[in-house]
């Protein structure tokens, strides 16, 4: 079936959007559930006090949090998936509605440590899409002046691991100035920052969670699924139809039809 104005559309697989598909189902009433990851394994690691920071203003919302610890995280195909810490990794992603990524500037880049955590997370892992349909709020320390080389690099990955990266972000300066001995931010325009970024990302997550399913769907992999339901359908009855009948097998297998197939030079 075809559209008479879009001929190249599939029209069953076509689906308009309405406020209606986009109402809040019954029983979302459980906190939203945040995972929070961070890029530096250093004993005084800025995006970690940063990252407990977040965990704080989340909390306070309401949220569920999970700080994920990259020690002892091996690199990438170094050993198999089937690593306790890859799968711990793994199953807090499973188990988040929205994330919180964290990284300090290096080189003018996000970390190592933190691009290895990213790099364990499949895009796709059988039918389940680790990371597909969950609200992403970006952050960076700079150990100098304020830059957005590493805020700009995170986005371009939860672009790429099909995330909805909210609009707001923060770049904390200087962040040696900013944490106290306790480990805990100082007020400044950067600790209000945070707080901003983290109230928008508990928002997004509210309204998120319960319709990623039907805002990530996607008329092109509608479309591809139902090329392949037909295909298998064809599929199975031209096999129905291609099977021997009851009274033919035997003749058609019998060492005499072989021979005779055989012997006239046609096999």
């Amino acid at each position: 079936m075809t559209l008479p104005d879009l001929p190249h559309i599939a029209a069953d697989a076509l689906d308009t959007p309405s406020l209606g598909k986009l109402a809040l189902p019954e029983g979302a009433a459980h906190p939203p559930r945040i995972l929070i990851l961070y890029g530096s394994l250093r004993p005084q690691s800025f995006s970690r006090k940063l990252a407990l920071e977040a965990e704080r203003i989340l909390r306070q919302f309401g949220a569920e949090t999970r700080v994920f610890d990259p020690h002892e995280l091996p690199v990438l195909d170094s050993v198999p998936a089937s690593h306790p810490k890859v799968q711990e990794l793994r199953q807090l992603s499973l188990w988040s509605e929205g994330q919180v990524w964290i990284s300090p500037e290096r080189h003018g880049a996000v970390t190592g440590v933190f691009k290895n955590q990213i790099d364990w997370l499949p895009l796709e892992e059988g039918s389940v899409r680790p990371t597909q349909g969950r609200t992403l709020a970006v952050m960076q320390v700079c150990g100098g002046s304020q830059s957005f080389n590493v805020v700009n690099a995170l986005r371009v990955l939860g672009r790429w691991m099909r995330m909805v990266t909210i609009p707001n972000q923060s770049s904390v300066a200087k962040a040696w100035q900013e944490f106290d001995e306790n480990g805990r931010m100082k007020p400044s325009p950067f600790y209000d920052r945070v707080v901003d970024v983290m109230e928008e990302l508990f928002k997004f997550t509210l309204m998120m969670r319960d319709r990623s399913d039907y805002l990530v769907d996607r008329y092109s992999e509608r479309k591809g699924a139902s090329e392949a339901r037909a295909l298998a359908a064809t599929t199975k009855v031209v096999e129905a139809a291609t099977e021997p009948t009851a009274a033919s097998p035997a003749l058609a297998h019998s060492p005499e039809k072989v021979r005779s197939c055989c012997a006239s030079g046609a096999c």
